[in-house]
């Protein structure tokens, strides 16, 4: 038998991966030309072709036992030190290699960070809609994931709500932006005003609520947008970067979280990351590939295919009467379903051989997300499935 907490778990598992192998299902009945997958994030752009040369480059000229073997648990030190002066190039912080600790992507990250600073029954809350898997991530370790709804006008967070859902239980924050799954990016004022009541909530309840902003998507922003970064806001933060996206390195799982050294206890909190790292099984992010983002660090994959994927699904779907925000970063979009039961309109949707994913699986129901990193062929062929959808509820 398994635990009863896993047969739960499983009861709900991914509704994205659901989908997606629904999509495999009927790609072998239709044909996959015929199939319009747009469930699951996975980037169809090819990594840079500075990748597969720094790989070759390493095996070549590198010692094999340095380049897969055992090192400190918070990751090669030469690879850290070149992240942290990148980002400190980039974002103005100052951070050295002491400040960052490589992850096994973004979710790994999370995974240490949550690992580190939870109590059983300490809250955390996040912006929705958010990414679900949060919630199984804060119950790893006794958590308690608390949902506060956006304005539904801009899907930035509702901050009135936000400041009355902290309490004393309260011991986290997940941000997420550019955001999966509405592509909105934070603003300058709305970061600033998430500071200013975690400092005063900090201090009302003689505490550190720490900030933790999961950051896949921050170099997939379109239209000249800047995405603001949370070290120069608030000084109890966690980034938790991953190379999944900006490099289409998704399955090399690689990532890092950095730390910002005025953080309370810091030392403390990064001994815990290490730890953290090791009790989780992670051991130390993959070896291999924490020499290859080192290399690659100004390399990005062309967020120009991105965005003309963007216009043209985007464009369509308004003209179909879908109410939809732009997405500024990230690679989705978030329409309101034509129907309350999102679920339901998702299963109408794979009538016309579209898979999209709920909005009830992001805290969101009513809407649906797209997940357009697909090619740009795919979305043309699918316009007109899209537009038999919409004239189903006309």
């Amino acid at each position: 038998m398994i635990s009863k907490k896993m047969k739960t778990f499983v009861s709900k598992s991914s509704t994205i991966r659901a989908m997606f192998e629904e999509g495999r299902r009927l790609a072998q009945i239709y044909g996959e030309e015929n199939v319009f997958d747009f469930s699951l994030g996975n980037p169809n752009l090819e990594p840079p072709d500075s990748v597969k040369e720094s790989v070759k480059y390493i095996l070549d000229n590198e010692s094999p036992n340095f380049v897969h073997g055992y090192m400190n648990n918070s990751g090669y030190e030469d690879v850290r030190k070149a992240i942290a002066e990148f980002i400190n190039k980039k974002h103005g912080v100052n951070l050295s290699e002491e400040n960052i600790v490589m992850t096994v992507g973004a979710a790994g990250g999370l995974n240490v960070i949550l690992k580190s600073i939870l109590n059983p029954d300490d809250e955390v809350i996040t912006f929705a809609p958010y990414f679900g898997e949060y919630r199984f991530y804060c119950d790893n370790f006794g958590g308690v994931l608390k949902e506060v709804p956006p304005d539904f006008n801009t899907f930035e967070p509702d901050l009135k709500r936000f400041e009355e859902t902290i309490n004393n239980k309260t011991k986290a924050v997940i941000i997420n932006s550019p955001n999966n799954p509405t592509g909105v990016i934070y603003s300058d004022s709305t970061l600033k005003s998430i500071a200013k009541i975690l400092t005063r909530k900090s201090e009302e309840y003689g505490t550190s609520i720490y900030l933790i902003s999961d950051e896949p998507y921050r170099e997939i922003a379109y239209d000249g947008v800047e995405v603001p970064y949370i070290l120069n806001y608030y000084k109890n933060s966690f980034v938790g970067y991953s190379y999944s996206k900006s490099l289409s390195l998704p399955g090399e799982r690689i990532g890092y979280i950095a730390v910002d050294s005025e953080m309370d206890n810091f030392e403390e909190v990064m001994a815990a990351l290490k730890v953290a790292t090791r009790i989780l099984g992670f051991v130390n992010a993959p070896s291999l590939f924490q020499r290859v983002v080192a290399r690659n660090l100004d390399s990005e994959v062309d967020v120009n295919v991105y965005k003309k994927n963007r216009d043209l699904l985007y464009n369509h779907l308004v003209k179909l009467g879908f109410e939809c925000v732009k997405p500024q970063g990230a690679f989705y979009l978030f329409p309101k379903a034509f129907i309350e039961d999102d679920k339901k309109f998702c299963e109408i949707a794979k009538e016309y051989n579209l898979l999209l994913v709920p909005g009830s699986s992001f805290g969101c129901p009513g809407y649906v997300r797209i997940a357009y990193c697909v090619s740009y062929e795919k979305i043309e062929k699918s316009l007109p499935a899209f537009t038999k959808l919409a004239e189903r509820f006309k």
